[in-house]
């Protein structure tokens, strides 16, 4: 058994105690020595497992606990890798810094064999001819956190310009383009603007006067788009 797989699997068996379980129990139900117990609490305890109890006594997890990082599967690794490389080949600069720097403080909590499988690059995001984006999209998306109205100016597929007030409630991003979702005061209905046609992007510092996801629920709903139920 990996140690990777084996600090979970003693994590699970410390999930099902309510009571604290000695290190002996633990040792027998793992098929380890107790002393590789202690060492596997010492280093579940360094990665935030909130883990109460001492050798002689007994360990108990403690309610509340989140499993961390180095408990991703392989295939999970992978998946977390490719979508924060997609992100930084895909997103503007601030949002794909973030991608990265997340990814580094996955890597910093892994152990070493997990942390050597994140650093093997097999799955690879290519280039992509998207257009050029002028309008600041971490002004979009702090808009859509503190669900404040947004004054844009935009031009359409024909050229012609226009300002619209609205209510920003998600970012679609597709493989060319990436697209501002929002309630549109002019057209008093949901509209989808190309963030490569906004031209400017002014905050109103005004909340609009419903929540967000509500409109997110109310968009999905005319549009028929599912709920992920996962």
């Amino acid at each position: 058994m990996a140690r990777s797989e084996r600090l979970l699997e003693l994590l699970q068996l410390l999930r099902r105690h309510r009571r604290p379980v000695t290190a002996q129990t633990l040792a027998e139900e793992l098929g380890i020595s107790v002393r590789t117990v202690y060492r596997d609490i010492a280093s579940l305890q360094l990665q935030g497992a909130d883990i109460a109890g001492e050798p002689g006594i007994g360990y108990l997890l403690r309610p509340g606990f989140l499993l961390p990082p180095l408990m991703f599967a392989e295939e999970e690794i992978e998946a977390l890798v490719l979508g924060m490389r997609w992100v930084e080949k895909r997103a503007d600069s601030r949002l794909a810094r973030a991608a990265g720097n997340a990814l580094a403080k996955v890597a910093a909590v892994l152990p070493d064999d997990l942390r050597r499988r994140l650093e093997d690059e097999t799955l690879l995001v290519g280039p992509a001819a998207a257009p050029a984006i002028e309008v600041d999209m971490a002004a979009l998306r702090d808009a859509i956190r503190r669900q404040c109205k947004l004054e844009l100016r935009y031009r359409d597929a024909d050229g012609g310009d226009s300002r619209r007030v609205v209510w920003p409630f998600a970012l679609g991003f597709f493989e060319k383009t990436q697209v501002l979702a929002a309630w549109c005061e002019l057209r008093e209905d949901f509209r989808h603007f190309r963030c490569d046609r906004i031209r400017q992007c002014d905050s109103l510092d005004q909340r609009y006067p419903r929540r967000r996801q509500v409109l997110l629920k109310e968009w999905r709903l005319q549009l028929g788009i599912a709920v992920d139920a996962s």
